[in-house]
């Protein structure tokens, strides 16, 4: 799976641009504040229609102006195809090959990427939520059915919150009731895809791991719902779920707060068998961090049967050359690219010359050389 090309329109610092890639490696350097980080942002929209720092898609628009376009063509195993992400004030559109299409599930995953930044390192370090949007992002990509359920999900707790901070009659818990059985229904569903997920990318991330500190490290995830999933049916789930809900009924609506479910949820690292966010060093910290994004690419290949395509936003600052080294020899020449920096030396020397392409970026300008 390769990105061919790019046109930005109104997107961030970019009024107009096209550019076409290298099909293996393109090296975006530049002064910060340029406009490097917004053409990864913008491969991100294609593949996930939606940023991935921030929530709000009207600051995607270029200054002043009412709406943005980025559009792609992507080639795959069957042949290139057009994706475009519209963004305006009143909304945002998707389509491929020029035919809109209603729903994001039916966009999401078309295209795929893996996204490597620094604030990446926060999956090891960083909260709960850090990680549970790891999970999310990921499954979105490989699962149609994901995005949906995790969409619902998230109303019925927004719904369900807010009726927790008003239950005053029989009534209300009638209506609780009824959220109870949607947010059982969604968040059981969520939490088995997880499941499988954390033992599917272990397979891959233990290997990887072990492979990156020469058979002296075994790593391990362990997921933690609130509801126990392990070896068990949906059904059975869905009934512990309802059980545990009604033994907390009270104490929700004393906090007003929905305490059970996939958004309580937490994912742990372990390497010889010590928790790496607790007791692992650094280095140890940053390889998990390498381990779960280089498993990442092999778990989407399993899932899709190409690879995707591998973003680094200025990661090479943050890894010592012995990871840099691992980390482009895991994916040179299997997977398209695209690393930003603001010193072309520091990576342009990890790949023959007719491997890669360079873009210069200056105040929202692109120059290919």
């Amino acid at each position: 799976m390769r990105i061919a090309a790019l046109k930005l329109e109104r997107f961030r610092n970019y009024d107009q641009e096209e550019l076409v890639f290298h099909p293996k490696a393109n090296l975006i350097y530049g002064a910060n504040a340029q406009g490097k980080t917004n053409l990864l942002e913008a491969i991100y929209l294609l593949a996930m229609a939606k940023s991935h720092r921030t929530h709000r898609d009207q600051e995607l628009l270029k200054w002043q102006n009412e709406a943005a376009k980025i559009r792609g063509l992507i080639d795959k195993k069957q042949g290139q195809h057009d994706l475009a992400v519209y963004l305006s004030k009143k909304g945002k559109k998707v389509l491929i090959n020029g035919l809109e299409k209603k729903k994001l599930s039916d966009f999401v995953g078309f295209f795929n990427v893996v996204m490597f930044a620094p604030e990446d390192l926060n999956l090891v370090k960083g909260s709960p939520q850090v990680r549970r949007r790891f999970l999310d992002m990921e499954l979105v990509q490989t699962n149609p059915t994901y995005l949906y359920h995790l969409n619902q999900y998230n109303q019925v707790l927004t719904q369900r919150n807010q009726l927790l901070k008003n239950t005053q009659t029989s009534r209300d818990h009638e209506v609780l009731n009824i959220w109870n059985e949607q947010l059982v229904d969604f968040g059981t569903k969520i939490m088995l895809k997880r499941h499988q997920f954390v033992q599917e990318l272990e397979v891959w991330a233990r290997k990887l791991h072990h492979e990156m500190t020469r058979g002296l490290e075994h790593f391990s995830m362990v997921y933690q719902p609130s509801i126990p999933v392990a070896q068990l049916t949906e059904d059975r789930i869905k009934a512990d779920f309802m059980v545990k809900l009604k033994q907390v009924e009270k104490q929700e609506t004393m906090r007003g707060v929905t305490l059970l479910g996939p958004h309580r949820d937490e994912l742990t690292f372990q390497v010889n068998g010590m928790d790496v966010q607790t007791f692992g060093s650094q280095g140890q910290q940053r390889t998990t961090a390498l381990s779960l994004k280089l498993a990442e690419i092999e778990f989407i290949r399993q899932q899709v049967g190409e690879y995707p395509v591998l973003l680094l936003d200025d990661v090479m600052s943050e890894l010592d050359p012995m990871r840099q080294e691992q980390l482009f020899g895991m994916v040179y020449e299997k997977v398209q690219t695209f690393i930003t920096t603001t010193h072309l030396d520091a990576v342009y020397a990890k790949f023959p010359s007719n491997a890669s392409q360079n873009i210069y970026v200056e105040n929202g300008r692109c120059a290919a050389n």
